[in-house]
């Protein structure tokens, strides 16, 4: 059955304090961004009472007027990125009465499906994540909702313009306005702010080198133009998105929860391997790089096929730090570049030591990462552009980094955190398990046979 979901009513929030206009120039961190589909997340809250009437005298009114306040730290949130004919490259604007959409919703889906460890219907997650208003003129930043399941708890859904915000300072924004609903709830509203979480919006601290941004837009430029058959785009500065994929009925979700045990066991594995190699080399072997070779290998082995096909790996890397002078954590917008490696071919790593092979090439590309990763996003866009037609090239969502399963409005932990957005391209999701025991939480979307194979090969890899 597919579960139905009812519209309750869609309003805007205002932030609470709105001084003059502010605007916000792109940086070329931002401008990677700017056609690329959004980010989509949804955070799901166990709450047995909430009930409809709970829901909306207690849970909706608290969160809209914590909202409100935190916007008014957040202010570009509440604008709009917008492209004057005279300027090179669009800006975000924020006016006095913009708003963010906010829409409150009811849903008859089993919340323990969408919330357990068993493979359920991507499907099921789209009706909980809100639409972004984006036109030829204009963009929004952040759309909102809220989505009760009555008596099982509630979600919120965030959909994110890419080109505003990276997910650093989603997470950022996020523990903003829980940390604000539950001094609401607990009467605790003038205690001093986590100064951590107040935004950056200093341009000047990403310094960038020469003429990138120019050479970003020259290739989104040569990009659209390639997917417009040969010809100019009518409208060069367009803000729409480019065209999501369509989902079919067929790909479903499944989340992986590797425990702190199972991530030595791979990385003892590892050990064994590489020293008993022709070749033996000390690996790095962190968190990241065990979990993302093992998730890359069995992904590559589920898909089967042919060896000779094209195949690659990619993962986001916050340059905040690698910067010189480093950018504060606490910096706005955008500050991510990214590590790839494309393209490889299959048998690579489907081969018997298809793990330690992975594992090498992840540890390499993690000891190489410096300050000139951030510099290289207009060869990286140039590669994708060239990529040959149906190459599997991973890529990761999220971070264990980012605290997900800090995110207390005032009830509790969530109970999961999803990005719906992975189905956009061949991408996982990785977030810290949430016992808080140094576990990682992966997410997979992929057509249903696959996914089948995809957990077989998961689960045996943990019993070697």
């Amino acid at each position: 059955m597919v579960s139905a979901l009812n519209v309750i009513n869609v309003s805007r929030v205002t932030p609470s304090d709105s001084p003059e206009s502010f605007t916000l120039s792109l940086t070329f961190f931002d401008l990677l961004w700017y056609k690329l589909h959004p980010v989509q997340r949804v955070i799901f809250y166990r709450l047995t009472d909430a009930t409809r009437p709970f829901f909306d005298s207690v849970i909706v009114p608290n969160l809209k007027s914590s909202l409100s306040s935190s916007l008014s730290h957040y202010l570009p949130l509440a604008g709009k990125l917008v492209w004057d004919s005279l300027d090179e490259k669009p800006t975000l604007v924020y006016s006095p009465n913009d708003a963010v959409t906010f829409t409150v919703a009811e849903s008859n889906a089993e919340f323990s499906l969408l919330t357990g460890n068993k493979p359920f219907p991507t499907s099921e997650l789209y009706p909980l994540v809100p639409e972004l208003q984006v036109s030829d003129e204009s963009a929004s930043a952040v759309s909102f909702q809220v989505t009760l399941f009555p008596n099982q708890g509630f979600c919120i859904g965030l959909t994110a313009h890419h080109a505003v915000l990276d997910g650093k300072t989603t997470t950022m924004f996020l523990k903003f306005w829980a940390n604000t609903c539950k001094r609401q709830q607990e009467q605790t509203v003038n205690a001093s702010l986590p100064q951590d979480l107040i935004p950056i919006y200093d341009r000047t601290v990403i310094k960038a080198s020469g003429d990138i941004e120019t050479k970003i837009m020259n290739q989104w430029n040569s990009f659209l133009k390639m997917v417009s058959g040969g010809k100019e785009p009518d409208n060069p500065k367009s803000l729409k998105i480019l065209p999501s994929q369509e989902i079919t009925p067929d790909v479903v979700r499944f989340t992986l929860d590797l425990t702190r045990e199972d991530i030595q066991t791979l990385r003892e594995r590892l050990k064994r391997e590489s020293s008993a190699s022709s070749s033996p080399k000390e690996l790095r072997l962190s968190t990241f790089v065990v979990t993302y070779s093992y998730v890359l290998t069995c992904l590559i082995r589920a898909r089967g096929g042919d060896p000779n096909r094209p195949v690659g790996y990619g993962f986001a890397v916050d340059c905040r730090s690698l910067l010189d002078p480093p950018v504060p954590s606490n910096y706005f917008g955008n500050c991510v570049s990214a590590s790839f490696r494309m393209p490889l071919t299959a048998e690579m790593l489907m081969g018997e030591e298809g793990f330690l092979s992975a594992a090498r090439m992840v540890s390499d590309s993690v000891e190489e990462l410096d300050e000139t990763v951030a510099f290289k996003i207009p060869e990286m866009l140039a590669a994708f552009a060239t990529l040959p037609p149906g190459s599997q090239v991973l890529s990761v969502a999220g971070s264990t980094r980012f605290g997900v399963y800090a995110l207390d409005f005032g009830w509790g932990k969530p109970e999961k955190v999803v990005i719906v957005s992975i189905d956009q391209g061949e991408a996982i999701s990785m977030a810290e398990g949430r016992d808080g025991n140094g576990g990682v939480e992966i997410g997979f979307s992929l057509k249903k046979h696959e996914m089948e194979t995809l957990i077989d090969l998961l689960h045996q890899g943990l019993k070697r």
